[in-house]
């Protein structure tokens, strides 16, 4: 009887009971696809080749994740630059204290070959730091034995300030011989509202056929607008590198960083006589810029800095008559490269927010490190208290005017400066003002150029992680001119 009604129904309202049947498909088709999506969920979440635990997973921007799991070309050499400071400062550090609970940092299913008596066999290994792999739920479970953090875990993670300073600031070695090799830390130190002094600790020449050596080069702009030029030159015999430490001593000269404050001894001669330097320079906590190694050819660009802002004291003879500091402003940054007519722009800067750095290298083609497509080269930092909170790009900087102390020096310096610079949502113009400024004449590339070393202050207004800024401060800025004839 029920079936019979139930047919007469489907005959007497048709259309009803095709809406009540197409429903009903519909319903049936939706739970068919949830189940699927359920099963390859639990398949996925069964696959080894899957990094398991927290909520969320970093990758590099653009990697193709299906092939990285598979093990396809992408992924399988990926890796994230500078991984260290990622996990230390932009994801672990103290910006996100109060949302990142923890970060773990981890090698998944790499392929290795290891070789044994002649043999070579492939493999799959991975790494990552017990302790944070378990604050993420992805710990082992252990059948024997013990997993726990070593040493260098625990120092990779929070490294001392010594050791930190160390990783950021040691020295290199040239892949191959090359005359235009150099590398040198450099030391800005504000004595007083107009005064300072630029310091810097070279090495440089063919260092692997053992024609090379080291140099001291400082600068001294005094109250009076005028600069005194002092150096001391050494043999490769005297200077002393570490490709592991900050340490480095030319001569009698030597900078040595021992729990993240740097000592400064240093001695030259000049035309106004001989100085010597003895200072401790102690950075700003978090404000540093880390290693970045850019290549292209024949030339390698390396650059890190180590102190965005610090606080030097000490004392600074020049003759008899001495100057003591205490807590004066300071800058300190670390170079590394082929220098051959090389050229570029350059400033570091601090506000009573952010401390600023920008720059870029320029080829002597003009093409080094710039994007074919015009895209932008010139790299942004604005850092904090608490670290990096922004780094943002610029396409130029457009030098303006002339400044009225350029008759002096035989080269025609700007007297401001201005770029804008982005990144995504975020935007910031900045804006120079040149006070003072030092040339120093140089032939590269066939033409006549001076060097500027520039001291002056600056304007920042935008937007930056969603926030409006302004800023304000002074800063040392370096560019090159074409000499006048």
């Amino acid at each position: 009887m029920i079936t019979t009604l139930a047919f007469r129904h489907l005959l007497v309202k048709k259309r009803r009971s095709f809406l009540l049947l197409l429903g009903y498909g519909l319903g049936v088709g939706v739970m068919i696809v949830l189940l699927s999506v359920g099963a390859a969920m639990l398949s996925q979440s069964r696959d080894v080749a899957l990094v398991g635990g927290g909520e969320v997973t970093v990758l590099p921007q653009g990697i193709d994740i299906e092939a990285m799991r598979t093990g396809g070309v992408s992924g399988m050499f990926f890796g994230i630059d500078r991984a260290r400071f990622l996990t230390r400062q932009l994801l672990g550090g103290p910006r996100h204290a109060g949302l990142v609970r923890a970060v773990s940092p981890a090698i998944e299913n790499k392929l290795v070959y290891l070789g044994f008596r002649g043999k070579t066999i492939a493999a799959r290994a991975g790494g990552e730091i017990p302790s944070r792999a378990s604050a993420l739920g992805a710990g082992i479970r252990l059948l024997q034995g013990e997993w726990a953090d070593h040493a260098e875990d625990s120092a990779w993670i929070a490294p001392s300030s010594e050791r930190l300073y160390h990783e950021l600031d040691r020295f290199h070695l040239p892949s191959r011989p090359d005359s235009s090799w150099g590398e040198w830390h450099y030391f800005n130190i504000a004595a007083g509202p107009h005064e300072w002094w630029y310091v810097t600790y070279l090495v440089g020449g063919r260092v692997l056929r053992g024609r090379w050596g080291g140099q001291l080069l400082l600068s001294h702009r005094k109250p009076d607008g005028q600069y005194d030029r002092y150096t001391a030159s050494y043999p490769a015999e005297a200077v002393r590198l570490d490709t592991t430490r900050a340490d480095l001593a030319i001569g009698e000269n030597s900078v040595r960083q021992r729990g993240g404050i740097y000592s400064l001894t240093a001695r030259a001669a000049g035309p106004a006589g001989s100085v010597t330097l003895d200072l401790r320079l102690v950075p700003e906590p978090n404000r540093y810029f880390p290693p970045v190694d850019l290549r292209e050819g024949e030339y390698i660009s390396g650059y890190v800095v180590p102190a965005l802002s610090a606080r030097a004291s000490g004392r600074i003879c020049v003759g008899v008559s001495c100057t003591v500091l205490s807590k004066a402003p300071a800058y300190h940054d670390h170079n590394w490269g082929v220098w051959r007519n090389v050229t570029w722009d350059w400033g570091a800067a601090r506000g009573r927010d952010f401390s600023l750095l920008y720059g870029a290298v320029y080829a002597p083609d003009d093409t080094l490190f710039a994007s074919a497509s015009g895209a932008p080269r010139i790299f942004v930092a604005l850092v904090d208290s608490l670290g990096v909170r922004q780094i943002l790009r610029a396409r130029s900087i457009a030098y303006a005017g002339t400044h009225a102390e350029s008759s002096r020096s035989g080269v025609r310096a700007p007297a401001s400066f201005r770029f804008l610079a982005a990144r995504e949502e975020d935007s910031v113009v900045v804006t120079g003002r040149i006070a003072d400024f030092q040339a120093s004449g140089m032939t590269a590339a066939g033409m006549n150029r001076s060097f500027l070393q520039m001291r002056g202050s600056f304007t920042l207004e935008g937007r930056v992680t969603g926030e409006r800024v302004r800023d304000e401060g002074e800063g040392f800025f370096e560019t090159y001119v074409g000499r006048e004839k």
